[in-house]
């Protein structure tokens, strides 16, 4: 059965770039991100690993850790990762699991048919430091993950778990974010001290409440 936002992440244990771990004790108090590349030595997963690794402040600064999967295995991975770092200019900074019996794609779903019998499609699963998913995303192999969007919504996952408000479409850090629907106009002023405008009697926002 395919994982829904709200379950529990499959904890499992694996061997990696970074040595063996094991899941949730791995990722701790810390929000996680899980990510699938097809396989190594692969051209656009070359240049998405690269790119994490060069985010890796930004993922810090969230408590964010990341951590990606293929159905290779442990030697391959480390055949591979010189060759990113001679693409992008970034050295892996993660742990990449080593999955050849596909035990981690299996638990995630990561393996679709109708794209490959094979590998994995491009997932990505974010998941809360109460181990539940937050997000999901699939790509196809063809198209390269967007790291910027990733960021922005693990700044609206973390926004939203604080307080009771939801971010519009193309929210970016700092705009004004929307008063949910559970917060009724007698709260406003004790729960949004900033101020909330009424743009339609459903619809009010407020300036960012972090900032």
């Amino acid at each position: 059965m395919s994982l829904r936002l709200g379950d529990i992440a499959p904890d499992f244990e694996a061997d990696t770039t970074q040595g063996h771990l094991h899941f949730h004790e791995w990722l701790g108090d810390s929000w996680g991100m899980l990510f699938s590349h097809p396989a190594d030595f692969t051209p656009v997963c070359t240049t998405e690993l690269g790119r994490t690794a060069l985010l890796k402040d930004e993922f810090g600064k969230r408590n964010v850790k990341v951590i990606a999967v293929s159905v290779d295995d442990l030697e391959s991975h480390n055949r591979w990762t010189p060759d990113i770092k001679e693409v992008t200019g970034s050295e892996v900074n993660f742990p990449i699991i080593a999955d050849a019996d596909r035990t981690v794609a299996t638990l995630y779903d990561m393996i679709h048919p109708n794209a490959s019998e094979k590998t994995t499609v491009r997932s990505v699963f974010v998941i809360g430091p109460d181990k539940k998913i937050k997000l999901t995303l699939t790509y196809p192999a063809s198209t390269g993950r967007n790291f910027n969007e990733l960021i922005r919504v693990i700044d609206s996952l973390q926004l939203t778990a604080d307080y009771q408000v939801a971010t519009p479409a193309d929210w970016q850090m700092g705009d004004d974010v929307i008063v949910t629907p559970a917060v009724t106009n007698d709260q406003l002023e004790a729960k949004f001290p900033k101020g909330v405008t009424f743009v339609k009697p459903y619809l009010r926002t407020t300036p960012q409440p972090n900032k």
